[in-house]
Parts: C-alpha cells; structure tokens; sequence
C-alpha cells in the first residue's frame, strides 16, 4: 500500500458539503432572519440586534451556545490525536480547560451586567476606564486572540477536509468561511446563535452514534477489548513519561504538562476573546448566570469522550487492516496535523463515517468562524471606526462597518491560515503558543470588571511587562532545551509551558505593585453613564430612557443580580476544584495503571456525561421557549410581545426600532437615522 492515504470521498463531496451547504445555511438564515423581524421585531439592521442580540436569550439558547463554542474543530481533532499521544487523561484536561473558563464568563458575564448594562464590547469597558492608550492596547492584544483561535481552527478543519476528500487544502481554507461570512453579514449574533444551535444539534447526535460505532465495531466490539488492545499496544510501544508506559494511567507527564498549560492558556484563549463577552452581553439578566453554568458544566464531556474513544482507538486499530495507514504507523506530520480522528471514523464506519465527520468538522468550523467573525467586525465598527474614525457614527454607519468586517475577516484569516499551513505551521503549533500572545492581558483585564483598585498606569504596564517576559521565556527555553529557536523547538511542550505560565503570572505582583504606589478608586456608576445603548432614531430616546432606568436599578433587580453574582462565584470555584484539582491532578498521584472494571466505569460514566451534554445542547433550548418561537415562526403569526412593543414604538414616535422584551440600560446613545 502507498504511503499516501487515499481519500475516502470524493473531492465533488468536499466540495458538496463546503460550498452547498454554506450556501443552504445563508439561504437559511437569511429567511430565518426575515422571518425574526417579522415574529419577534427583531431587526438585525440594528446594531443592538446585530452586536448583542437586544440581550434577550434566554438560558437553553446561551448554554448550546456555550457548548457550541468548545464543539470547534480543533478541540475534537486535537483532544484526540493527544490522546493517541499521551494517554486517557488528556481528555479530562482539555474537559476541565473549558469546563473551569466557561463557568469563570458567568461571573463576568453577571458582573458586566450590574456594572455596565449597555455594553457591547469588551473594549468598551477598557476604554471608558482606562482612556485611548489602553484601548488601542486591549485592541491589538483581543484581534491577536480571535485572529490565532480563528486560524487554528482553520487549519485543522481544512487539513481534516483534504484527508477526508482529497478536496485541496487551500481551497478548503478559503472555502469554508465563505457561506458563515453570508449569514453572519445578514444575520448578525442572533443568526449565531441560532445556527449553534442547529450545527449543535446535528453534531451531537453524530459524536454519540460514533462512539457506539467505535465500540461495536468488529475490530474492537466491546470495552473490555478496546482495553486488551490498548494494554498489547502499550507492550510493543510503551509512552513515555507515563506510568508503566501506558495510555490507561492518569500519571502521565505530558498530560499533566498539557492540562497546566491549557487551563491557563484557555483562560487567556476565552478572557481575552470579545466573543465570548459579547454572548454574556446578549444573554438576558436572568439567563446569563444559568446559561454559562449550565453550558459550562455540559462542555466537560466532548473533549473527555470524543479524545478517550477517538486517541484509544486509534492506538488499538493502527495496527489492525481497516485502519488507512496500514501496515504503517501514522506519520508525526499526520498526527499533529490532526488527522488521528479522521482515519479512526474511516476504520470503523467507512464512507458513512467519513461523510459524517466531514458534516461535523464542516459545521464544528462554521459555529466559531460566525462568532469570531461577529467579534472581529464588532471591533472593527465599534472600537476602531465608531470611536476613532467617525465619533458621530450613525447606526447605519456601524452596520455597514459590521459588515465590512464580517467581509474582511472571511478574506484576511483564511489568507493567514495559508500561510501558516505553507510556513509549516499546524494546528498543534498555535493551539500550544497562543497562550504566550494572549494571557499577560488576562488579570488586568478582569480586574477591569471586578476590582475598582486597579489603576491605568497598571493596566497598561501589567500586560506589556507580561507579554515581553512570556516572549523572553518562551523562546529562551526553546533555544535552552534544543539548541535552537524554530517551528518545531518554539511548539514543544515545556518551552509553551514556561511561557504561558510567565504570561498570566507575571502582570498579577506588576499591576497590584502599580496599583499601590499611587492608589485610586474606580467608581463603576461610570459604565452605566458613559456606556450607552444604540438607537436607531433621536425619537426613541425620551421613553425608553426613562422606562429603562426605572426598570434597570430596582431595589429587587439589583438584589437578584448580587444573590446570581454569588452563585456564579460558587460555582466557578466549585468547578474548579472538582474539574482540576480533585480529579485529575488528585488522581495524578495515583501509581496505577487502569483495571479492566475501572476502564469500563470510566467509559460508561463518559457516555452518560456525554448523553446529558446532548440533551442540554439539543433539548433544552427546546423547552426553554425554543418550542414556542419555532411554532410562532412556522405559522408566520406576530408574537405578542413584539405586537406590544411595536405598538408603543409607533405610538410615541412612528419609528421602529429593535424589538423583544425591554430590559437592560440607564442611558441611550442617540443615533440620527441616515
């Protein structure tokens, strides 16, 4: 057999699934979004709509849109190919990397609504406290965050693309941004969500009816073979640096140096990642909070089953005739590529599974590519044109800008993931180097929102003190431990790990040390005044500012926000604790190689932890008025909120603006119509 892998679809299916269904997907949304606006007043030529969804999803869309954004392709390839690498304990790592982040936003997410309920960006914040030098600071550090995670996805679903297909790599990293760019222009974050959603559903269901097949496969057929044929791998090839030299050991060194190193760069990857803030921002107040834990709690097991099944069986099936590289071992290349989970979905279920995957990466690649694409022209309109361009920007101006952004963005990354691809720059580089770039702006950030101590001069030092020490360190290890400073030195585990660790450590005694030499107090009434929402019309300014501040700080609404901050608190450390430090470091400390009835508990458990991420992310939302508003929809019958506030749009000025249950805001930045 040739050492090239024959694709096992044709390049007319790659092309089939990119280019048509990107196009269905906008034709989609585009009707979707029409028939919003029709339903529910929401209108996504409003920047409200268009930025933060008028803050009205509720909680079972916000949690799948939570899991949908750690449902990205390279957490499926990656927590799978490390697997393979490194042993069963990677995927509860990569789980608690986002599980432990994904709680920590429902802190923020509640906290940014008591303290600045109109906000749209993240920048926003930054800029109202700390002034332009800071702005144009957390601008160049937040692009370089959604640029590099938007890139490395990239790179890995077009590389799994081409091995699925045979589909030319360019064209497939050109191509797949192309039909989430359509609907994102039309849609904005509410098309997002709802296309999370239904990329959510349909990848669920296909991630379980993978794992059953990985199971029952002839190969394998049980989980007490899927152990025996790991246990005879481990014999002729042991890992090294795990216990015994095997994959069923939680003592495992470069899992335990991968899972230090992701937890912190995650916090870097999702904190510095206007994205993510914008989904808080458009959560309702009483959704933000249950949402994010719900979604956070939920995340844990895709990276944890999806790497055990997919890494676990690759290391049974290599060896075996149905496995594509057979007689030969994967390649290093094919391995860091990401390629581990395309040829095990070969093995067991061939072409039907080839075609699945294919829809799964294609639809796990568009989700993040609409939400970074919304964040990156959100930064463009708001932080760069809105504020520095044109200071009177109408609210047409800002869409139209959104939407050259939405443009941009679906040129400029793909451009950069070639170029990384042609560099020889994989996914597995960035996904262990980002952290270096992005965590010296995580502390100064957060405290931005929760501490009102820390000073300007801090801010801005912290983060550039960090990002030259992380840089230093990085690639002074890289040099120190093989002698030179290239791709394959600078994306090994222990130069990265020393980096991001120096990256989010460093600003912490450097901003507390500024912030104490000449002490302030930040008074977080500002956000509310400075930070306004976005009107359509002059005329909508007189009610809805006087309702919304009466409504906004209630003695009960200030109350409830306080007991949902508290909540949030509790469970960001519960998590932490549970997800990081009593399982899989606590389990660290156990010399032992799996039994066959403990490998069969931990398989079971993953499934049932699997079967209840799907339920949240498919049903939930159902439940939670999805059900309702689909039907609403279906039928093409106005709801009777949007019936409501229309009505009172046209009563006190005869012009529309964007619709849904009023809620957040004390003040309204008055655009004049253009």
């Amino acid at each position: 057999m040739s050492d090239q892998v024959q694709a096992p679809l044709p390049q007319g299916a790659g092309y089939g699934v990119v280019v048509g269904f990107g196009v269905a997907f906008a034709l989609g949304m585009i009707w979707v979004t029409g028939s919003l606006k029709k339903s529910f007043n929401e209108d996504n030529k409003s920047t409200e709509t268009f930025m933060v969804a008028n803050r009205t999803v509720g909680t079972g869309l916000t949690a799948s849109a939570v899991i949908s954004s750690w449902l990205y392709s390279t957490a499926l390839l990656g927590a799978s190919l490390l697997t393979y690498k490194y042993g069963l304990a990677l995927g509860v790592w990569w789980g608690a990397s986002a599980s432990t982040m994904v709680c920590f936003l429902s802190l923020i997410s509640i906290e940014a609504k008591r303290r600045a309920p109109n906000a749209h960006t993240l920048l926003e914040l930054i800029r109202v406290r700390y002034g332009t030098a800071a702005h144009l600071l957390w601008i160049v550090f937040c692009l370089l965050t959604n640029i590099l995670n938007f890139s490395s996805m990239l790179l890995g679903a077009s590389a799994a693309v081409t091995s699925l297909t045979g589909m030319d790599v360019i064209a497939s990293t050109y191509l797949l941004p192309v039909g989430v760019g359509v609907y994102t222009y039309f849609g904005g974050l509410r098309a997002t969500f709802l296309t999370d959603y239904l990329h959510t559903f349909i990848i669920m269901i296909i991630l379980v009816w993978l794992t059953i097949k990985i199971i029952v496969v002839k190969e394998i057929g049980s989980i007490g073979a899927l152990y025996d044929a790991v246990i005879t791998a481990d014999k002729n090839r042991p890992v090294q640096g795990n216990y015994g030299g095997s994959h069923l050991t939680m003592r495992s060194e470069q899992c335990l140096y991968f899972g230090i190193l992701h937890v912190i760069s995650n916090f870097g990857a999702v904190i510095m990642d206007t994205g993510f803030w914008q989904k808080g921002f458009s959560a309702n107040v009483a959704s933000a909070v249950p949402g994010y834990v719900l979604g956070g709690i939920a995340s844990f097991s895709v990276p944890w089953a999806i790497g055990t099944f997919g890494g676990l069986a690759a290391v049974a099936l290599e060896s075996t005739s149905i496995f594509p590289t057979y007689p030969r071992s994967m390649t290093a290349e094919e391995v860091t590529s990401g390629l581990v989970l395309p040829y095990v979905v070969q093995a067991v279920a061939g072409k039907a599974g080839a075609g699945a995957l294919l829809l799964t990466i294609f639809m796990a690649c568009t989700s993040i590519a609409s939400a970074q694409m919304i964040a990156i022209s959100s930064i463009i309109s708001f932080d760069i044109y809105g504020t520095y361009i044109n200071k009177k920007a109408t609210d047409k101006q800002l869409i139209t800008w959104s939407h050259i952004g939405v443009i941009v963005t679906s040129l400029v990354i793909p451009t950069l993931a070639t170029a990384f691809n042609k560099g020889g720059v994989d996914m597995t580089w960035l996904l262990y180097v980002v952290g270096n770039i992005t965590n010296p702006g995580c502390v100064p950030t957060v405290f931005a929102l929760l501490w009102k101590g820390q000073t300007k001069a801090a801010a801005i030092i912290s983060p550039i003190v960090g990002v030259s020490c992380s840089i230093s360190v990085w690639l002074g290890t890289a040099y120190v431990y093989f002698g030179e400073i290239s791709i394959a030195s600078t994306g090994s585990t222990m130069p990265c790990l020393f980096g991001c660790v120096t990256a989010f450590f460093v600003p912490l005694p450097t901003t507390l040390f500024v912030s104490f030499v000449r002490p302030s107090s930040f008074d977080w009434s500002i956000f509310a005044k400075q930070i306004k929402k976005v009107r359509q019309s002059e005329r909508d300014e007189l009610e809805v500012d006087q309702q919304e501040s009466e409504e906004w700080f209630t003695p009960e609404l200030k109350q409830y926000m306080k007991r949902m901050s508290r909540w949030a608190a509790f469970w960001t450390v519960f998590t932490l604790l549970g997800h990081v430090f009593l399982w899989p470091l606590a389990m660290y400390g156990a010399k032992i190689v799996f039994s066959k009835s403990l490998f069969t508990a931990w398989i079971v458990i993953s499934l049932i932890y699997l079967w209840f991420t799907l339920v949240v992310a498919n049903f939930y939302p159902l439940y939670d008025g999805g059900a309702r508003k689909i039907w609403i929809v279906l039928r093409g019958e106005v709801s009777p909120e949007a019936s409501i506030e229309s009505d009172k749009q046209q009563d006190a000025s005869g012009y529309s603006s964007e619709g849904g249950p009023k809620q957040s805001g004390v003040g309204t930045k008055v655009l004049e119509a253009s």
